[in-house]
Protein backbone atom coordinates (compact mmCIF):
# COMPACT_ATOMS: atom_id res chain seq x y z
CA UNK A 1 0.00 0.00 0.00
CA UNK A 2 1.66 3.20 -1.14
CA UNK A 3 1.45 6.64 0.51
CA UNK A 4 1.70 9.88 -1.16
CA UNK A 5 3.73 12.46 0.91
CA UNK A 6 3.39 16.17 0.45
CA UNK A 7 6.33 18.51 0.41
CA UNK A 8 6.94 18.75 4.32
CA UNK A 9 7.07 15.17 4.21
CA UNK A 10 4.09 14.12 5.99
CA UNK A 11 1.48 11.09 4.74
CA UNK A 12 -0.99 12.87 2.69
CA UNK A 13 -4.69 10.72 3.02
CA UNK A 14 -7.28 11.09 -0.13
CA UNK A 15 -10.75 9.59 -0.64
CA UNK A 16 -10.79 7.16 -3.46
CA UNK A 17 -13.77 8.72 -4.97
CA UNK A 18 -13.68 6.40 -7.60
CA UNK A 19 -16.62 3.47 -5.92
CA UNK A 20 -18.63 6.66 -4.73
CA UNK A 21 -19.04 7.68 -8.71
CA UNK A 22 -19.35 4.31 -9.61
CA UNK A 23 -22.56 3.59 -7.24
CA UNK A 24 -23.90 7.05 -8.15
CA UNK A 25 -23.77 6.43 -12.07
CA UNK A 26 -25.75 2.98 -11.36
CA UNK A 27 -28.54 4.96 -9.15
CA UNK A 28 -28.40 7.65 -11.74
CA UNK A 29 -29.34 4.86 -14.78
CA UNK A 30 -32.06 3.09 -12.61
CA UNK A 31 -33.45 6.15 -12.28
CA UNK A 32 -33.29 7.09 -15.86
CA UNK A 33 -34.98 4.00 -16.75
CA UNK A 34 -37.42 3.47 -13.94
CA UNK A 35 -38.75 7.09 -14.39
CA UNK A 36 -40.91 6.55 -17.65
CA UNK A 37 -42.98 3.54 -16.19
CA UNK A 38 -43.83 5.30 -12.93
CA UNK A 39 -45.77 7.85 -15.08
CA UNK A 40 -48.89 7.41 -17.26
CA UNK A 41 -51.21 10.34 -18.99
CA UNK A 42 -54.38 11.31 -17.28
CA UNK A 43 -56.72 12.65 -19.75
CA UNK A 44 -58.36 15.89 -18.63
CA UNK A 45 -61.07 17.64 -20.72
CA UNK A 46 -60.42 21.85 -19.82
CA UNK A 47 -62.58 24.01 -20.54
CA UNK A 48 -62.34 25.93 -23.73
CA UNK A 49 -62.89 29.87 -24.16
CA UNK A 50 -65.62 31.10 -25.81
CA UNK A 51 -66.57 34.05 -27.65
CA UNK A 52 -70.27 34.02 -26.83
CA UNK A 53 -71.35 33.90 -23.08
CA UNK A 54 -73.40 30.72 -21.65
CA UNK A 55 -76.86 31.50 -21.95
CA UNK A 56 -78.68 32.52 -18.45
CA UNK A 57 -80.29 29.74 -16.88
CA UNK A 58 -83.86 29.60 -15.41
CA UNK A 59 -84.16 29.53 -11.22
CA UNK A 60 -83.09 25.73 -10.28
CA UNK A 61 -86.12 23.82 -9.15
CA UNK A 62 -86.23 23.03 -5.59
CA UNK A 63 -84.50 20.03 -4.48
CA UNK A 64 -85.63 16.65 -3.85
CA UNK A 65 -85.21 15.87 -0.12
CA UNK A 66 -84.87 11.98 0.02
CA UNK A 67 -84.44 10.58 3.49
CA UNK A 68 -83.48 6.85 4.49
CA UNK A 69 -84.55 6.39 8.15
CA UNK A 70 -82.83 3.42 10.40
CA UNK A 71 -85.71 0.79 9.22
CA UNK A 72 -85.12 1.12 5.39
CA UNK A 73 -87.87 3.53 4.78
CA UNK A 74 -87.96 5.84 2.17
CA UNK A 75 -89.17 9.45 2.14
CA UNK A 76 -89.36 11.60 -0.82
CA UNK A 77 -90.23 15.18 0.18
CA UNK A 78 -90.99 14.16 3.84
CA UNK A 79 -93.52 11.21 2.30
CA UNK A 80 -93.11 7.94 2.44
CA UNK A 81 -92.77 5.96 -1.18
CA UNK A 82 -91.89 2.47 -1.32
CA UNK A 83 -87.96 1.78 -3.23
CA UNK A 84 -89.49 -0.10 -5.80
CA UNK A 85 -91.41 3.67 -7.06
CA UNK A 86 -88.39 5.89 -6.34
CA UNK A 87 -86.52 4.92 -10.32
CA UNK A 88 -90.70 6.45 -11.65
CA UNK A 89 -90.42 9.42 -9.60
CA UNK A 90 -86.80 10.33 -10.12
CA UNK A 91 -87.11 10.14 -14.06
CA UNK A 92 -90.07 12.06 -14.46
CA UNK A 93 -88.12 14.47 -11.99
CA UNK A 94 -85.42 14.22 -14.73
CA UNK A 95 -87.44 14.46 -17.87
CA UNK A 96 -89.06 17.87 -16.29
CA UNK A 97 -86.47 19.58 -17.50
CA UNK A 98 -83.17 17.63 -18.51
CA UNK A 99 -80.63 20.78 -18.22
CA UNK A 100 -82.47 22.32 -15.14
CA UNK A 101 -82.51 19.26 -12.96
CA UNK A 102 -83.03 19.09 -9.07
CA UNK A 103 -80.69 18.62 -6.75
CA UNK A 104 -81.91 14.83 -5.45
CA UNK A 105 -80.26 15.80 -1.05
CA UNK A 106 -80.07 12.61 0.74
CA UNK A 107 -80.71 12.15 4.61
CA UNK A 108 -79.82 8.48 5.59
CA UNK A 109 -79.99 7.65 9.74
CA UNK A 110 -76.85 6.40 10.94
CA UNK A 111 -78.53 3.40 11.58
CA UNK A 112 -79.65 2.81 7.92
CA UNK A 113 -78.68 -0.29 5.98
CA UNK A 114 -76.17 0.58 3.11
CA UNK A 115 -77.94 -1.94 0.57
CA UNK A 116 -80.69 0.65 0.75
CA UNK A 117 -78.97 3.47 0.13
CA UNK A 118 -76.56 2.15 -2.66
CA UNK A 119 -80.12 0.75 -4.48
CA UNK A 120 -81.03 4.42 -3.62
CA UNK A 121 -77.98 6.12 -5.98
CA UNK A 122 -78.25 3.48 -8.32
CA UNK A 123 -81.70 4.24 -9.63
CA UNK A 124 -80.32 7.74 -9.38
CA UNK A 125 -77.64 6.61 -11.80
CA UNK A 126 -80.16 5.21 -13.91
CA UNK A 127 -82.29 7.60 -13.98
CA UNK A 128 -79.66 10.15 -15.43
CA UNK A 129 -79.96 12.49 -12.46
CA UNK A 130 -76.77 14.73 -12.31
CA UNK A 131 -77.24 16.78 -9.26
CA UNK A 132 -76.67 14.76 -6.14
CA UNK A 133 -76.07 15.41 -2.38
CA UNK A 134 -75.43 14.32 1.07
CA UNK A 135 -76.92 16.06 3.97
CA UNK A 136 -74.71 16.24 7.15
CA UNK A 137 -76.86 16.43 10.36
Amino acid sequence: MAFTTDSSGGAMADINVTPLVDVMLVLLIIFMVTAPIQTYPIDVTLPQPTLNPPPVRAEPPPPIRLRIDAGGQVFWNDSPQPLSVLPTLMREAVQADPTNQPTLEIDTNADADYGTLARVLAHAKNAQMEKIGFVQN
